[in-house]
Formats: C-alpha cells, structure tokens, sequence
C-alpha cells in the first residue's frame, strides 16, 4: 500500500519521542494515550503533537503560487490539522506564472471558525484582492475569530487592507514593505515577524520559514526538525543575492528600479481601502 508523506512523518516524530529527543516527553510518561494513527505505534509521541486545526488558505487570480505551496506543505504536515483551498468560488484559479489551483471550498462553504488564516502575496493580482469587497468582507470575518492570521509577500498588504495589521509589526516582500505603514502597521525588515496573533513572512521563499516556525509554536521544536527533514530543506543557493543587502550593486538598483509604479499603485490601493475602514 502506498505510503505518504504524513505517513513517513507520523513514524520519524513517533521514532523520535520513543528515543527522547530534544527532551519531549512520551504520553506514556504523562499518563494519557496519543490518538493512534493508521499503521503506526504512536504510544510514544507527546499527546500535544496531534492538533485539530483549521488551516485556510486563501488563493485568488494571479497569487503567487510558492507563497501558499511553500506554507502549505510545512502546515499540512501537522499531525490532524486540515487544510482548506479557498476562493472566492471554487472555479479555478490560475497563478501569476500560469499555474492552475482548483479550491477546495469558496468563500461561502468554507468553516466559519478557522484557527489559521494564510494570505500570499502577488503584484497585480494582490492589489485586485485588497480591493475585492467580497475578498475582504472574508478575511474580516474569518479573522474576527482566527488564532492566527497570516500572510507570506505582499499578502501582508490584503490583510493590512483588510484593517487586520493596524498597531502591529508586520512584515512583506522588500519592495512593498513600506506600504505597510499605510495600514497603520510598523514595517519590520525581517524574514518572519510574529506580534501577538499575526505572523506575516517576507517574500516568496519566507513562507517556508514561516510555515516551519508556525509548526514549531503550534507544536514544539522538535516536531518542526522533523518536518523540515522530511521536507529535506537545508538551503544552499548559489548565490548570496537573496536581499537588497547582499546582492550585487547593479542588480539591487536594477530590480529596485522595476516597482516604482508598483508601490505607487499600492499606495493608492492602501489609501482606498483605508477610507472605506473609517
């Protein structure tokens, strides 16, 4: 029978509370039995490694695919966690760079109650969204009672849209992270920023940073380890052009020089979505 990826996991995190690592404690040692899982003794894995989370992530006409994949994979490996596709129908929607997703649930049938709203980020199709009254109406719902609201690039900008940023630190995709302020939030220049219940990561590759330190604080650290060697991410790119800061001059100036009309836009989308908060 075929084996899957969450199948592999639930026998590396349970291997790992059965040899104690990293110091966690196994149910047995707590005195209660973790729920079982198909094919696997999970007597030894911590009772707080299986959740029951609901995870939204929330897709709409040329998002960034890598900004919800990346995520997506690190959280989808929470041990009884489900994870939802949503749009604002369930047509589907295609990428920015051409890639087709089909939802899983539109606005309308998606959980009233989500623990974990994700928003990635994109260009054109992001400032579309923070402009979509159905798109925000959605994210002001389901954000009035998440655990926790989330974003991955520029999608820090649709929920700041959405009036959820205002007196936190946030983060965004260099190029728009100033547009941050618009909304009220203090721009940080991190890969991951967390303040109180938001969580928002940097451009596109972040989100995979953020999704691992997201498991860590919804697990523990050693669950986290476990996902990221399964996922088998230990970057090593072949080159050191990854931020403003250490790419080469004329490259910097370059791609700078390709968003002033971008941010500018930004801005005005900012500025009108603010109004409408008010």
């Amino acid at each position: 029978m075929p084996i899957s990826k969450r199948d592999l996991l639930l026998a590396m995190v349970s291997g790992l509370a059965a040899s104690g690592a990293a110091g966690v404690p196994s149910a047995a040692a707590e005195g209660e039995s973790a729920k079982p899982a198909r094919g696997h003794d999970m007597s030894g894995m911590p009772p707080s490694w299986y959740g029951s989370e609901k995870i939204a992530f929330l897709i709409y006409p040329k998002f960034t695919a890598l900004d919800m994949v990346g995520p997506h994979y690190m959280l989808g490996n929470l041990m009884g966690a489900s994870t939802f596709i949503v749009a604002k129908t369930k047509d589907p929607i295609t990428s920015d760079m051409g890639l087709v997703f089909t939802p899983s649930h539109s606005f309308g049938d998606c959980p009233k109650d989500i623990d974990i709203i994700c928003v990635p980020g994109g260009t054109d199709g992001t400032l579309a969204a923070m402009e979509d009254e159905a798109t925000m109406a959605f994210l002001k719902d389901r954000g009035a009672r998440a655990k926790y609201i989330t974003s991955v690039c520029t999608g820090s900008l649709v929920l700041g849209a959405a009036g959820l940023l205002s007196g936190y630190k946030a983060t965004s995709h260099w190029a728009a992270r100033d547009v941050l302020k618009d909304f009220g939030a203090e721009p940080v220049d991190a890969r991951v920023v967390a303040d109180r219940n938001r969580i928002t990561g940097a451009g596109v590759t972040a989100g995979l940073d953020f999704g691992l330190a997201l498991v860590a604080k919804l697990r523990d650290d050693a669950y986290a380890q476990s996902v990221q060697l399964l996922a088998e991410y230990a970057p090593e790119p072949p080159f050191n052009a990854g931020t403003l800061k250490t790419a080469p001059q004329p490259v910097a100036e370059m791609m700078t020089a390709m968003f002033p009309q971008f941010v500018a836009n930004a801005h005005a989308a900012a500025k009108r979505a603010t109004a409408k908060l008010k």
